[in-house]
């Protein structure tokens, strides 16, 4: 299943993914850093979800709060863990 999820206090302004039976088929970011956005979906595709929410969940930005990778670990939670 195909979800959008916008960001929240980061260069990158919205993200969509794909998600089938648990595990990352597709990740893209729009805005930001694109090299490193391309590297992190690369990077995340084929992982369980669980597994991209604990590796990146938390990671912040130059004191942000957030950043891109931790924005994709919220939009995660935010949007398979409460279905």
């Amino acid at each position: 299943m195909k979800y959008q999820y916008i960001t929240k206090g980061t260069c990158s302004k919205m993200i969509e993914f794909e998600v089938e039976e648990n595990v990352i088929k597709n990740v893209n970011f729009f805005g930001g850093c694109h090299g490193n956005l391309q590297g992190i979906a690369a990077l995340v595709k084929g992982m369980s979800v669980e597994e991209v929410v604990k590796r990146l969940d938390g990671i912040d930005c130059k004191g942000k709060g957030t950043s891109c990778p931790n924005q994709l670990a919220q939009a995660l939670k935010t949007t398979l863990f409460n279905e």
